[in-house]
């Protein structure tokens, strides 16, 4: 088998989100997916993964892995690392369904046949701008009546029904961000006695409530310096939480250790880091209580089963990172069901009940809280023919000369 030629789909709607197809010679395509810098990843695709991989035999993932991100970006989660990435997940789609075998099975076979699942409380237009998002505002701008999950602005006005919500469903571990508004103010320096009381109110409203039925988790999106995420981080300490997420800048691995042994509630961090050696370091320097990886951003499946075998030997629990587009969910999903030490697997129920049902055949069945993976090979998905016919579509193919 050969890869014949590489697809990029982008839609103006969705300018953060790039769909990739991987097209073979015996008429396998697989599908790839990555967030953030669409442009930019889109022009390392053409430009350096396309001319080494096409005549290539798809199925030699590990060699490629290796080779598709260059000289440049092995250290983090840049353009390069973001293509390599959705390219990967296009190549383990395509082994997938030449062996008529879904991805988890290709990883070594499922640890169990569903994951817990807890809700990122997003709304319909997180993220969708161009820009990235800065603070819990982001999005708060929303035509009304889009649909009955409108999370973000829940979590920030009416955060026990939101939880009462959630648990209608099935779904008992909910994330909310309320914190941001002050970091943006002082630049994550300072948060005063006033704002930190506000950002509590939606703790003590899901635990009024909904008392312990609901599994909390709180996002800081790294936007502080060390003793203000470690204030904070006391001042959630009776709220019971699952965990507190991306509490400082990641750019130093020991100051996210300064945090967690500073504290109970653990820490987790990892969605914005790329490749194993980012997580080894964060292993070897942080005493974490959650490993969190996203593999549209992180090196696609190839890294993410060295990593969370890594997490596994290291006694770390790991999770995959959703908040971007519905191949991320579903290579995430695969990757639960697989790794031995998965804790939970977070969804965006605004996304998978919205946006996300338009743009691919299929999804993981959702149900009482539980997350399983599509039926049928390979990620058991595909983008839907539709896509190709929309007025704001833009694609991109590289062939051989």
């Amino acid at each position: 088998m050969k890869v014949t030629e590489i697809k990029t789909i982008h839609v103006d709607e969705l300018p953060n989100v790039l769909w990739v197809q991987v097209h073979t010679d015996e008429g396998l395509i697989g599908l790839g997916e990555t967030f953030f810098g669409a442009d930019a990843v889109r022009s390392h695709i053409h430009e350096f993964i396309a001319p080494y991989l096409i005549g290539k035999n798809p199925l030699e993932i590990e060699k490629h892995s290796s080779r598709m991100t260059g000289y440049a970006g092995r250290g983090g989660s840049g353009a390069e690392m973001r293509a390599t990435s959705a390219v990967d997940i296009s190549l383990w789609d395509i082994w997938g369904q030449s062996a008529n075998q879904p991805i988890y099975q290709m990883l070594g076979g499922a640890s169990r046949d569903k994951v817990r699942v807890y809700n990122t409380c997003a709304g319909y237009t997180y993220v969708r701008k161009a820009s990235a998002q800065v603070t819990a505002n982001f999005g708060l701008n929303v035509k009304k009546n889009v649909g009955p999950y409108e999370d973000l602005e829940g979590f920030l006005n009416t955060a026990g029904e939101l939880a009462e919500s959630l648990l209608e469903m099935g779904i008992r571990g909910m994330k909310i961000w309320p914190f941001d508004f002050a970091a943006e103010a002082s630049g994550g320096t300072y948060i005063s006695n006033a704002d930190l009381k506000k950002a509590i109110e939606p703790f003590e409203k899901i635990r009024n409530a909904v008392g312990d039925k609901m599994e909390i988790m709180c996002e800081l999106h790294s936007l502080w310096n060390v003793p203000t995420a470690k204030r904070i981080c006391h001042a959630l300490k009776d709220f019971d939480l699952t965990w507190i997420e991306d509490p400082v800048h990641m750019e130093h691995m020991q100051n996210i250790g300064k945090v967690a042994c500073s504290v109970d509630t653990p820490i987790a961090v990892g969605e914005l880091l790329g490749g194993k050696a980012q997580f080894r370091s964060l292993l070897e320097q942080a005493d974490i209580g959650l490993a969190i990886m996203d593999i549209v951003w992180g090196g696609g499946l190839t890294e993410a089963r060295k990593i969370a075998a890594m997490c596994d030997a290291h006694g770390v629990p790991f999770t995959g990172h959703d908040c971007t587009g519905p191949v991320a969910l579903t290579a995430a999903t695969h990757m639960s069901l697989h790794a031995p030490n998965t804790f939970i697997q977070e969804m965006v129920r605004a996304f998978y009940y919205g946006w996300y049902q338009d743009f691919v055949t299929s999804l993981p069945s959702v149900k009482d809280g539980f997350i399983s993976a599509p039926e049928g090979a390979g990620l058991g998905m595909a983008l839907n023919p539709d896509v190709f016919k929309r007025v704001d579509v833009r694609t991109q193919v590289s062939k051989p000369e």
